[in-house]
């Protein structure tokens, strides 16, 4: 019998530089989704402390200013940041690099407590397609479970109006819950049109106990009346529908030049509103100017005009394109007297500037600050003085990030290689199918023709 020695190949140098180029390539990036975990708890702390609230809307606009995060990019990663609190086996395989932050992402679109296990399992086998197929199949489930609960809702909606013994119309129902939430803005809304009319009558007697204020149910009772009256009439209020919806500020004159001056500064309803808010809300708005003699009666009326005319807020919207605060650019926006037209500011394109609602506020009322550079370009200030730019200062950078990183992942006692990301999955054919059916709890709730069918992987 001959024995034969089989000779084994050498791999070619470049095919495994090639191997050692992909594995550096997996080490690497799990490496950078340890990392990301940590700044998506990072981020998260940030967001629950207000960190963002230094004049911008959110934490992803912040994000998108300090970070150059693209805004639908920040807002995920605050989402994600949240979602992994409630998580923490999520969050543990991503800080250990076991989980892509892109399969992390998609899992915590329907993952809770009582399923992340599973679809942690889900994770580790599958690979980032199949993870997004998984999602995929499990929200079409979510969604047509919901879809059958909604259907029973709406099937079992109903009002049934009747006589009592006493002749009392008796009013029993059920709602679905958007008919229901818009039925209680409904008596809200006429809760306060009759709250309104009161404060305008005669106080009370308190001896007359039919003129005490009715209580929460008789005020609903009052308010379903009001509100099938104007069904019928169309209306709640007398009046025309441009004016009836506009909020009208009183304001005297010294008091917009100077807010340290005495003089009225109030609603239409007699709220009294700070000498900022007057100014803020006079920056951009419709003007009529009014004239009294010394007892407080009126003895002219001028014409009503606009602050800033329509041809100008046209300039305006083109130059400006939304609001101008660093890192907003929301679209719809007020225009803003830089110096305010009462003290003697022009309203001229150059003394005006876009702002939207939450940082026309800020400029006003918080202390914010925005001027006019001579060159052109606007400079906005913090409340204690410091400048807001554009565009942040570069963060610090170690010479060697690669280096930094791995050795905090060392110093964590996280040892992760080119293996550590890698996937269970040996090439079967995922049966989506059976996948949702093993995995989703609300799977069997289903008939067999609403869950997702058989495809192949």
């Amino acid at each position: 019998m001959g024995f034969h020695e089989s000779a084994v190949l050498a791999t070619p140098s470049h095919i495994a530089e090639l191997d050692r180029l992909g594995d550096e390539i997996a080490e690497l990036s799990a490496h950078l989704d340890a990392a990301t975990a940590r700044l998506l708890a990072l981020i998260r702390e940030f967001d629950a402390r207000g960190g963002w609230n230094t004049g911008f809307r959110s934490c992803a606009a912040w994000l998108s200013w300090r970070v150059g995060l693209d805004m639908g990019a920040a807002r995920e990663r605050v989402r994600v940041a949240h979602a992994l609190e409630a998580l923490p086996l999520l969050a543990e395989a991503l800080a250990r690099g076991e989980l892509s932050y892109a399969k992390v992402r998609a899992l915590t679109r329907v993952a809770t407590p009582q399923t992340e296990a599973r679809l942690a399992a889900v994770g580790r086998a599958g690979t980032a397609a199949h993870v997004e197929r998984i999602v995929r199949g499990w929200r079409q489930v979510d969604r047509r479970a919901e879809a059958r609960q909604a259907a029973r809702q709406h099937a079992g909606r109903g009002v049934r109006v009747y006589e009592d013994d006493d002749g009392m119309v008796v009013v029993q129902g059920r709602l679905t819950p958007e008919a229901g939430a818009l039925l209680r803005r409904a008596l809200e809304a006429g809760r306060e049109v009759l709250y309104q009319k009161a404060r305008r009558g005669s106080l009370p007697d308190p001896a007359d106990p039919v003129a005490q204020p009715p209580t929460m149910a008789q005020q609903q009772a009052d308010a379903l009346v009001l509100v099938a009256e104007s069904a019928l009439h169309q209306a709640l209020d007398p009046g025309a529908p441009g004016e009836r919806y506009q909020v009208v500020v009183h304001v005297d004159a010294a008091v917009l030049a100077d807010p340290t001056q005495p003089g009225e500064s109030a609603l239409e309803d007699g709220a009294g509103v700070s000498a900022e808010t007057s100014k803020r809300l006079t920056c951009d708005a419709s003007r009529t100017v009014m004239r009294h003699d010394t007892r407080g009666h009126v003895v002219a009326i001028g014409a009503r005009t606009r602050t800033i005319p329509p041809v100008l807020r046209r300039a305006l919207q083109h130059r400006d394109r939304g609001c101008r605060f660093p890192g907003c650019g929301v679209r719809v926006a007020e225009g803003h007297h830089l110096h305010h037209w009462a003290q003697g500011g022009p309203t001229t394109l150059s003394n005006l500037a876009l702002l939207c609602r939450r940082h026309h506020r800020a400029v006003h009322e918080e202390g914010y600050q925005v001027a006019r550079r001579p060159d052109g370009a606007l400079q906005f200030q913090r409340p204690d003085g410091r400048p807001i730019p554009e565009g942040p200062p570069s963060a610090a950078r170690p010479g060697d990030s690669v280096a930094t990183l791995r050795a905090r992942h060392d110093a964590e006692d996280l040892r992760l290689d080119a293996h550590t990301t890698r996937p269970g999955w040996l090439g079967e054919r995922l049966d989506l199918g059976w996948a949702i059916d093993v995995l989703h709890p609300r799977a069997n709730s289903l008939p067999l023709e609403a869950r997702p069918q058989p495809q192949a992987g």
